[in-house]
This record gives C-alpha cells, structure tokens and sequence, in this order.
C-alpha cells in the first residue's frame, strides 16, 4: 500500500497540504509539526497535488 510520508526536518510548515488535502494532512497541536493522518486508503489525486505544491519537496509515497 503507497501512503504518503513527510519529511519533518525539511518541511517549512507552509501548510499548502493541509490546504489542498485536509483529509491526510493535519497540524499536530501538541507536537508542533504537520502530520500524516492514518487511513485505510489515501486520496491518490489530492496527495499528489500536495507533493506538487510542497516548497521543500519534502512529501513522498512510501509503500507499505
């Protein structure tokens, strides 16, 4: 299964994925970091808008 990954050490908390995809990418309060959320399935199409729009490159697919 692909889900996607997060860079944290490079990402720049932008925020433009959890602005394209709400559903997968969530600020984490109590951390202070952006987050993957856990799903059974992710949203192929929106996820890739956000590895397309991510300043720092830092979203990947990972399989699993």
């Amino acid at each position: 299964m692909k889900v996607p990954a997060l860079d944290l050490g490079s990402c720049t908390e932008c925020e433009g994925c959890m602005v394209v995809c709400p559903a997968v990418f969530r600020w984490n309060e109590g951390a202070g970091y952006i987050e993957v959320v856990e799903l059974d399935q992710y949203p192929e199409t929106e996820v890739n808008e956000a590895i397309k729009i991510c300043p720092a490159s830092c979203i990947v697919w990972e399989e699993r």
